[in-house]
């Protein structure tokens, strides 16, 4: 497929986990793209024509030609079906559905954890409020579910690297910037993933900025 006018429009401040997750797709797979601040604080994401485009009025998202797409997930995918390079999934089957299980997972579920540990935690400056009972109950299902799926050495989640290894450890990275308490296995994955050169990219933007 031609990659000419790939454009993504992510947040200005480059702190959105969803944007970076399109950000790392798009760098991944090695294609050509322009980057486009949208300032969320003073709702230009409400603009009409971005609204119109996205559907969602949300970041980030995708054009490509005259075809919009928004939904981090939706655009990993699309880049995954219609580019050649790196896979972002699995090729296996029964690995491709647990992957887009646990960015489904991530997305729908753990809110304690995403209200009281934002992102803002994870690129900018840590809390110093304690987490609420519901967001410790939170942590710890989000710890059984992901030592299940990690190795001890703490490698990628299916042997090669995949999309959900950056929204994994991104989830992770939420306690353990702030220094609550995680296990050590996990904080070895999610530091391990963090030096991913596509992960490295999207942190000298917020340098940048």
């Amino acid at each position: 497929m031609k990659t000419e006018h790939l454009q993504l429009f992510v947040d200005s401040n480059y702190i959105s986990p969803y944007a970076m997750s399109a950000f790392v797709g798009l760098t991944v797979k090695q294609l050509p793209f322009s980057l486009h601040p949208v300032d969320l604080e003073v709702g230009a994401q409400h603009a009409a024509q971005f609204a119109f485009e996205s559907l969602s009025a949300r970041v980030p998202l995708l054009k490509h030609g005259d075809f919009c797409l928004s939904e981090s997930s939706a655009i990993t995918e699309y880049l995954d079906e219609n580019w050649e390079g790196t896979s972002l999934y699995p090729n296996n089957v029964q690995q491709k559905a647990r992957a887009r299980q646990i960015q489904a997972w991530l997305r729908s579920d753990l809110l304690p954890i995403r209200n009281e540990r934002s992102t803002e935690v994870v690129f900018i400056k840590p809390s110093n409020q304690p987490l609420s009972e519901s967001a410790q109950q939170a942590a710890k299902k989000l710890f059984a579910a992901a030592e299940q799926l990690i190795t001890d050495e703490g490698g990628p989640l299916f042997g090669d690297w995949c999309i959900a290894d950056v929204d994994l450890a991104l989830m992770l990275k939420r306690l353990i910037n702030n220094g609550d308490a995680v296990p050590a296995k996990l904080v070895r994955y999610a530091e391990q993933q963090w030096q991913h050169p596509a992960i490295v990219q999207w942190l000298q933007l917020q340098d940048k900025n």
